[in-house]
């Protein structure tokens, strides 16, 4: 675990570096801009993303039925060992309950956005509200907030879910949105923290100490901007891990009971796992749709980092 939390904070430094490395402001975002747009992998992932967000955002205009719905004339004879396959209204089947398969996957893309979201943008507020507060004060202040940082870092994080979800009194969708969303704050926090020491003794920040800007205005208005770069970048990467941990917690069976919630971790877990001796498409389908949309913010993210690093402008 230690040298898994080591290599979490190397990254972390490392990018947090590289955000504070140049103050270009529009030239810098757009040189960064062309290095993406020239960047294969940037491409695919973008492709990716964009793909499931318009899937997610249309759901109701793209799924052939309501995702609840369920038709009679697939479970009148319904048997263990004949839950009905593809045919030409229902291209991927029905679940054990007669409901339209590809429409669950359609509706399920919405539930995941959703989801991870939520669990990104609370984690990155309270992550950055953290590291602000760590970076601007340092001291005592500073060392405590970065142990207790170093020992959630040095954790699995869907280890570090389930026991948060565990000590809560009752499974839902918000449980599972705020254990993602915790397990995140590390990272953030962490990463705002060291742009902002990486900054302290820059040119530009002393030059406002010298005109007696206070201290609260030098984080706010030069700072914080200059991290922002970062934080996005780390942001589309953990995107990727709540996806992965949320789909895991309904998986485990951590998350929302409602089996009429359409959602890819849920299915995998209750449809896919318990008929997959009969239909194992009902695994197949959601597993998929999982690792790709994962696969496909990290590969943004990657790219991302990359576009951002000194080391690799030209």
């Amino acid at each position: 675990m230690g040298v898994l939390g080591d290599r979490k904070k190397a990254r972390l430094d490392e990018l947090a570096r590289a955000s504070a490395a140049d103050r270009g402001g529009v030239s810098l975002v757009r040189d960064a801009a062309r290095r993406l747009r020239r960047n294969p992998v940037a491409i695919i992932g973008a492709a990716i993303v964009g793909l499931f967000v318009l899937v997610a955002i249309f759901a109701p205009l793209i799924a052939p039925h309501d995702p609840v719905q369920r038709f009679d004339e697939l479970t009148k004879n319904l048997t263990v060992d004949t839950i009905p396959g593809a045919s030409g209204e229902f291209p991927l089947g029905s679940d054990p309950l007669g409901r339209d398969f590809l429409s669950r996957m359609i509706y399920g893309a919405r539930q995941t956005l959703f989801v991870g979201v939520l669990a990104t943008l609370i984690g990155l507020a309270l992550g950055v509200l953290i590291g602000a507060i760590a970076g601007a004060f340092g001291g005592w202040v500073d060392v405590v907030l970065m142990r207790l940082t170093d020992v959630m870092l040095a954790l699995p994080s869907l280890l570090l879910a389930i026991t948060l979800v565990a000590m809560a009194s009752r499974s839902s969708q918000w449980t599972v949105i705020f254990a993602v969303a915790i397990v995140s704050v590390p990272i953030f926090a962490r990463l705002l923290r060291g742009s902002m020491l990486a900054q302290r003794e820059s040119d530009h920040v002393l030059a406002a100490r010298a005109l007696g800007v206070k201290e609260r205005n030098i984080v706010l208005r030069h700072m914080l901007p200059n991290s922002l770069t970062a934080v996005i970048v780390q942001a589309t990467l953990t995107f990727a891990v709540a996806i992965l941990d949320a789909a895991a917690l309904s998986f485990l069976g951590l998350g929302d009971p409602d089996i009429n919630r359409a959602e890819w971790g849920l299915m995998l877990g209750v449809d896919g796992q318990r008929y997959f001796e009969v239909r194992p498409e009902l695994a197949y389908y959601p597993a998929l749709a999982i690792i790709v949309v994962a696969l496909g913010f990290t590969l943004l993210g990657e790219a991302m980092r990359e576009a951002i690093d000194p080391k690799n402008r030209r």
